[in-house]
């Protein structure tokens, strides 16, 4: 009588191979087996994958959720008129149903914090969206033509990497009339768009040297075509990652640019107008308050858009996996 050969040698393993998975070729994916006809994700459900499992992206996203509601409904949380002052209350503390305080006007600083939040969000969105459009209409150019219009925006992008943008803030809007909203935000695209032309211009150069592109060329698709339907898709991350990074910076360049004078002006509420206000004199001295609540919201705010972008980099760059 023999004895069956042990677990450990040649047939034991065989024995155990063919036991749990129906002989050698049982180790693999078996038709019918869960996931076996499993497809790839795209690039952009696998950043959306990555994304809503980061907890980054999730309290950015909460906050930036809370700022649209509250610059499109200010008044859910905020009830009374930005506007009304009394000077009788100068200065005055926290009190109660007046959270924040009063400022050197006389004005509810609870209300203005929340009412400058439609002004911070519409700079930085709409300055955000112009930069992108005008970048990557004239980097898509550059990189898809190359030659003369490579050369020529080219060159302009570096002139304009040249003007320092606070610099050129204060020269171009102290030589304007009325500075609204988007006399802030066309300045803003005006000396914004070059960084997204470069992104743009360079993504679209590796995106056209693809095969699928040049097998599209062979095929006789015209220019517009291969643009719109091969290049762009696959060049757009690296101008989205960037756009959503820059956004924070915008608001509080807007910020910066009210805070010396040249940025919004009254009756528009800025959170960089009220910071001047309260710097004027050394007011916030005595009373802090005035200083403290506008800065708070506005570094949160730019703090949260950075977090976003940097969330957003970290899921769309292949490179940081």
């Amino acid at each position: 009588m023999t004895e069956p050969p042990a677990i450990g040698g040649p047939g034991g393993a065989m024995e155990l191979a063919e036991s749990e998975g129906g002989g050698l070729e049982g180790k693999g994916p078996r038709p019918g087996r869960k996931g076996s006809g499993k497809r790839a994700r795209s690039l952009w459900s696998d950043a959306w994958h990555d994304l809503s499992r980061n907890p980054v992206f999730l309290i950015a996203g909460l906050l930036i959720l809370f700022l649209v509601l509250i610059s499109l409904w200010p008044g859910l949380i905020a009830g009374r008129d930005p506007l009304s002052c009394n000077l009788g209350r100068s200065l005055s503390p926290s009190s109660t149903g007046h959270w924040f305080g009063f400022d050197t006007q006389g004005c509810d600083v609870y209300t203005r914090v929340v009412h400058g939040a439609r002004t911070s969000v519409t700079v930085g969105v709409c300055s955000t969206v112009g930069v992108a459009v005008l970048g990557s209409l004239l980097g898509g150019l550059a990189g898809f033509f190359g030659g003369t219009w490579d050369a020529l925006i080219s060159r302009l992008t570096d002139i304009f990497f040249g003007i320092p943008i606070v610099l050129g803030g204060l020269v171009f809007l102290s030589m304007t009339g009325s500075r609204s909203v988007w006399t802030v935000v066309s300045f803003i695209v005006l000396l914004g768009w070059p960084q997204v032309a470069r992104i743009a211009r360079g993504a679209v150069i590796t995106a056209k040297q693809n095969d699928y592109v040049q097998a599209a060329r062979a095929l006789g698709a015209s220019n517009t075509r291969m643009m719109v339907r091969h290049i762009m898709p696959n060049a757009v991350a690296p101008v989205i990652v960037t756009s959503t990074i820059a956004l924070g910076t915008y608001i509080a360049l807007e910020a910066t640019l009210s805070y010396l004078g040249v940025g919004l002006q009254p009756p528009t509420i800025s959170w960089g107008a009220d910071i001047s206000a309260a710097s004027e004199g050394m007011q916030f001295r005595n009373a802090p308050h005035i200083l403290l609540y506008p800065a708070a919201a506005l570094s949160i705010t730019v703090l949260a858009f950075i977090m976003l972008g940097d969330a957003v980099r970290d899921a769309l760059d292949p490179k940081l996996r």
